[in-house]
């Protein structure tokens, strides 16, 4: 599943205007957004073994069908919040 970001870049591509590049940051601007998306990945792997570990308990169906968008409501929003903020230390 494709982020936000990345929807938007294929967008504007596709629109012909060069995406943002990362090289024109300052080294502290890199840096912080290397730990932002650490620390998003970190949460989406946590979420990803916790979904994984309740998905395979038996259960009821129409419970494990909330789980499951449960699950993607709460990745969407870890996704959508790192796009943010990257794109918030992009424009400085």
């Amino acid at each position: 599943m494709k982020s936000a970001y990345e929807l938007a870049l294929e967008r504007l591509e596709k629109q012909g205007i060069e995406p943002p590049r990362d090289e024109a940051l300052d080294e502290e601007t890199r840096e912080r957004m290397a730990e932002v998306k650490r620390k998003a990945k970190a949460e989406l792997a946590q979420l990803e073994i916790l979904h994984r570990d309740r998905s395979q308990a038996p259960g009821d169906p129409a419970a494990a069908a909330q789980a499951e968008q449960d699950y993607l409501l709460e990745r969407r929003r870890i996704e959508e919040r790192r796009d943010r903020e990257l794109e918030k230390l992009r424009s400085g």
